[in-house]
């Protein structure tokens, strides 16, 4: 009896202490949010922001828990060499992951620049020696990438500053232009995106300011050819996030942001080998929302997911075999001040990271088939003076 009370004492001085433990947790934050939990839920990847900083460039690394949670990564944020605007800019693609998992690519717009980053294995970024490189063009807004071979859209205003213009990414991290490669845009064209199908075939850009769509064949030696009728003009006014079907690579989607109040919408497009375009269906479907401007599609093929800015919302769409879309409905974002921009999923497609940068914010949602529900844990903050656009999830 003696021994068993022994017992009894032991398991119930182990129990105060883990009660202790958890209390002492839930005292304590990170980034602004509760770290209870944090120590018992493993990291199972990062997110990525790139904050648009000025006068240096840096990039908001996350720890990404399996329990839904953001802890900030020790020396987050990263400086990355080149300069942000330190002010807001609308485009899709800003910050892109090699294939291989082992590089971030960063726009650097205020300096019209290209920063590599090597991910450490604990997801730390370091600077790629001999960066950042000019993006040949000014204000670089968006970064197309298929295995070696980059493609970015520069916005500047003036005489050849707006362009799509390539590079070669080395084993190394080594950035290099490829000669021969820039297609210059009408001065006034806005590129808002630009962004490969999943075999490097088709390049496509789209033309915010004119409401046009480039859509270029990529040869062997990754240079471009228009194809025919290029560039098109889009199905609503303001074409701005893109989205190649991970699953049909002859699949594109395209918000149309710009129609007005509950106007938006979503065209579907068949890609030919040369490049030429041809509606879907009867594209363009219906958003009933305002502004939808960023697109991402589950990695199964069968969902799209549009983030409507101006209405706080994203809408969820099925996807049917020959690409036409049927609106499933749309879902709120908890956050009041969000401006929900930027969206990506997780490698598993089991959570959607969105950037909200009206409130320097992260919000997670989990995803469900077509259904979305924001975590309990969301949103997670941004660093103080970030002007965000671009995110990543690993």
């Amino acid at each position: 009896m003696k021994l068993a009370r022994v017992f009894i004492l032991i398991a119930s001085a182990l129990a105060t202490l883990t009660v202790s433990s958890v209390g002492a947790d839930a005292a304590q934050t990170h980034a602004g949010h509760s770290f209870a939990g944090h120590r018992f839920s493993p990291v199972i990847g990062q997110v990525y922001v790139n904050d648009n900083t000025t006068p240096v460039n840096t990039i908001a690394a996350f720890n990404r828990h399996a329990d839904g949670s953001l802890t900030s990564l020790p020396g987050s944020p990263f400086s990355i060499g080149g300069a942000g605007t330190g002010t807001g800019i609308g485009s899709q693609g800003a910050l892109q992951e090699s294939a291989d998992g082992r590089y971030l690519l960063a726009v650097d717009a205020g300096s019209s620049e290209i920063s590599v980053l090597r991910i450490r294995p604990d997801g730390g970024l370091s600077p790629v020696p001999g960066g950042p490189v000019s993006s040949d063009g000014k204000e670089p807004v968006s970064i197309a990438i298929n295995r070696g071979l980059v493609y970015v859209a520069n916005a500047g205003a003036g005489a050849g500053a707006s362009n799509y213009t390539g590079f070669t990414l080395d084993f190394a991290g080594r950035l290099r232009a490829l000669a021969g490669s820039t297609f210059t845009l009408p001065e006034g064209s806005t590129p808002g995106d630009v962004l490969f199908n999943r075999w490097g075939t088709s390049l496509v850009g789209v033309r915010v300011a004119t409401s046009e769509i480039d859509s270029f064949a990529v040869g062997p030696e990754g240079l471009l050819t228009p194809a025919p009728e290029s560039p098109l003009a889009a199905q609503g006014p303001g074409p701005f996030g893109s989205e190649f079907s991970p699953v049909n690579p002859t699949q594109l989607f395209v918000s149309n942001a710009h129609g007005g109040a509950e106007a938006g919408s979503v065209s579907a497009f068949s890609v030919a080998g040369n490049g030429a375009l041809s509606s879907i269906g009867s594209s363009p479907f219906k958003d009933s929302q305002t502004a939808p401007c960023w697109v991402e599609i589950s990695h199964d093929g069968r969902y799209l997911f549009a983030v409507n800015t101006v209405s706080g919302s994203i809408s969820r769409y099925s996807i049917a075999w020959n690409g036409s879309l049927e609106l499933l409905g749309s879902t709120l974002l908890k956050a009041s001040t969000g401006k929900p921009e930027d969206a990506r999923l997780d490698p598993d497609g089991d959570t959607l990271w969105v950037l909200e940068a009206g409130g320097l914010e992260v919000a997670g949602l989990s995803v469900h088939h077509g259904e979305l529900s924001e975590l309990a844990s969301s949103p997670a903050p941004l660093p103080a003076g970030a002007a965000p656009f671009g995110i990543v999830v690993t």
